[in-house]
C-alpha cells in the first residue's frame, strides 16, 4: 500500500501539484483547459475499463505504463513554451486520461481490498497522506521557480526547469510500479489471502463491466462520484488562478494539499472506530461533510462576488479589489488563502468518504477493481464537464452556482446508501489456510 501511495505521490499528486497552481503553470488557460477535458473525456471510458484491464493484466505493468504517460504530460508544456503550439499538449491529455484510468483502477482495487475492514479507514488515510505529500512538494517547484519574479505579480508561464522537474518525479513514479507484487501473494495482517486466483477473460470483464449499469449501490453514488471531481476547475483556476500572484498559487498548492493530509487522517478515526457500528459511523461521516462543505462554498460566494474575470481567462489583470493577492500581503492574503485550505480539507473528506462507503460493498478484489474503475471515470465524467465550462469562460459566479447545486443533489443518495450499511461485508475473505478460497466461485486455481 505505501509502495502504490508514493506512485501515487509522484504521478497523478504531481500532476495535481501543477494544475493547481492555475493554467497548469500557463498564462492563458485555453490549452490546458482543452487538454484537461480530453483527458477527463477518455478518462471516463478507461476509468470504466481500467478495472477489467488490471483484472486481465495484472498490476505492475498496468501501473508502470500508465505513470509514464503523465511525464509525457508534463513534457507536453516544454514543447508549449517554446512553439505556443498547444497541439501537444492536448493530444497529452487523452492519452494521459487512458493511463489515469488504469492507473486510479489499480489503486483503488488495492486500497478498498487489501485491509481488513476495521482498517479500511486507516489504509484510505495512509494513502491519501502520501499521495497528497506529492501536491506538497510539486507545489514547491511553482513557488521556487517563480519567487524572484519581483513581487509575483507579473504573469508569466512556469519556467522549462520546473516543467522538467515535473517529468523526472513522475518517471521516478512509474518506476516504482515494478517493486509491486501481485495482488494474489498479497497477506493480510490476519493471515488472510487479498485475491482469489480465479480465471478471468475477456469476454467476462465485459459482462462484469455491463452489470455495473445495475448495480443499485453504484447507480446511487453516481452523483457523488461525478461531484467528486466536479470542482477542481473552479477552485484552481477561477479561485488560486484568479485571486493570487504565480508565486503565491504554489503556496496555496503546498497547503491545500497538507490540508488533505491532515483532514483524511481525522475522518479514518471515525470510520475506523470500533465502539460505533459501521451504519451509525457512514451517517456521521457525511453529516459533517456536509455540513463542511456548504460553508465552504457559502464562504467562496463572499469572495466570488467581488470578482467576474482573471488574467488566466482574458489575459488582462483580474478586477478583484486592489489586484491580484501576494502572501506577503497579510490582510489581504490571510482570508482568501485559509478557504483555500479549507477547500482542500473539505476535498479529502469527500474523497475519503467516498471510497470508503464503495469498500463497504464487497471485499472482492475483482470487483473492487471495477467499481474504483466506476467511480473514477464517473468522476471523470463530472470533471471533463467541469473543465470545459472553465475552456468556454462560463461565468465564474455559474460555476460556483453549478458546484454547490451538484453537491447537495448527490447528498440524500447517498444518505441513503448510508443508510443500507452493514457491519460487514456480503463476500468472505479468504481464510488464513495459506490457500485461496473457493465460496460461491467455479473455476479457481488452488495454491
Amino acid at each position: 500500500m505505501v509502495i502504490i501511495s508514493v506512485i501515487c505521490f509522484l504521478c497523478p499528486g504531481m500532476f495535481n501539484s501543477l494544475n493547481a497552481t492555475g493554467g497548469a503553470g500557463q498564462i492563458a488557460r485555453d490549452v490546458p483547459s482543452n487538454a484537461n477535458t480530453g483527458l477527463y473525456c477518455a478518462f471516463v471510458v478507461f476509468g470504466l475499463l481500467g478495472g477489467s484491464i488490471v483484472n486481465l493484466c495484472g498490476i505492475r505493468w498496468t501501473i508502470f505504463v500508465s505513470g509514464l504517460t503523465y511525464s509525457l504530460y508534463s513534457a507536453s508544456f516544454i514543447y508549449l513554451n517554446h512553439t505556443s503550439s498547444g497541439t501537444f499538449t492536448i493530444v497529452a491529455g487523452p492519452i494521459l486520461g487512458i493511463g489515469a484510468g488504469v492507473l486510479w483502477a489499480a489503486q483503488g482495487m488495492a486500497m478498498m481490498s487489501y485491509p481488513v475492514e476495521s482498517h479500511k479507514g486507516q489504509y484510505i488515510s495512509i494513502f491519501w497522506a502520501i499521495f497528497n505529500l506529492g501536491g506538497v512538494i510539486g507545489g514547491i517547484v511553482p513557488f521556487v521557480a517563480n519567487y524572484y519574479q519581483g513581487d509575483g505579480s507579473q504573469v508569466a508561464p512556469l519556467s522549462d526547469a520546473g516543467y522538467i522537474a515535473f517529468v523526472v518525479l513522475e518517471a521516478a513514479g512509474a518506476t516504482c510500479a515494478l517493486l509491486l507484487a501481485p495482488p494474489e501473494r498479497v497477506i493480510r495482517n490476519d493471515g488472510s489471502y487479498v485475491a482469489m486466483l480465479r480465471h478471468t477473460s475477456v469476454r467476462s470483464e465485459a459482462k462484469e463491466v455491463l452489470k455495473m449499469a445495475r448495480n443499485r449501490w453504484l447507480l446511487l453514488l453516481t452523483p457523488m462520484c461525478v461531484a467528486s471531481n466536479f470542482f477542481y476547475s473552479y477552485q484552481w483556476n477561477a479561485f488560486n488562478g484568479s485571486l493570487f500572484t504565480v508565486r503565491t498559487r504554489g503556496l496555496n498548492s503546498m497547503l491545500y494539499w497538507a490540508s488533505q493530509m491532515i483532514a483524511a487522517y481525522a475522518i479514518s478515526l471515525l470510520h475506523d472506530c470500533r465502539s460505533v457500528n459501521r451504519r451509525r459511523r457512514s451517517i456521521l461521516s457525511l453529516a459533517t461533510i456536509v455540513v463542511l462543505a456548504n460553508v465552504m462554498w457559502g464562504c467562496t460566494l463572499v469572495y466570488q462576488v467581488r470578482y467576474t474575470h482573471s488574467p488566466l481567462a482574458t489575459g488582462e489583470s483580474t478586477d478583484y479589489p486592489h489586484g491580484l493577492i501576494d502572501f506577503t500581503q497579510s490582510q489581504r492574503a490571510a482570508g482568501p488563502m485559509v478557504l483555500f485550505c479549507f477547500m482542500g480539507i473539505v476535498d479529502a473528506l469527500w474523497q475519503s468518504f467516498a471510497y470508503w462507503i464503495i469498500g463497504t460493498i464487497t471485499n472482492d478484489s475483482q470487483m473492487l477493481a471495477r467499481y474504483a474503475g466506476y467511480y473514477k471515470g464517473m468522476q471523470s465524467l463530472g470533471a471533463a464537464i467541469a473543465w470545459q465550462l472553465d475552456a468556454r469562460s462560463v461565468p465564474l459566479i455559474a460555476q460556483l452556482a453549478a458546484n454547490w447545486v451538484l453537491l447537495d443533489v448527490a447528498v440524500p443518495l447517498m444518505l441513503y446508501v448510508a443508510m443500507h450499511v452493514k457491519d460487514s461485508s456480503n463476500e468472505a475473505t479468504c481464510p488464513p489456510t495459506g490457500k485461496h478460497c473457493a465460496k460461491d466461485y467455479s473455476q479457481i486455481e488452488m495454491l
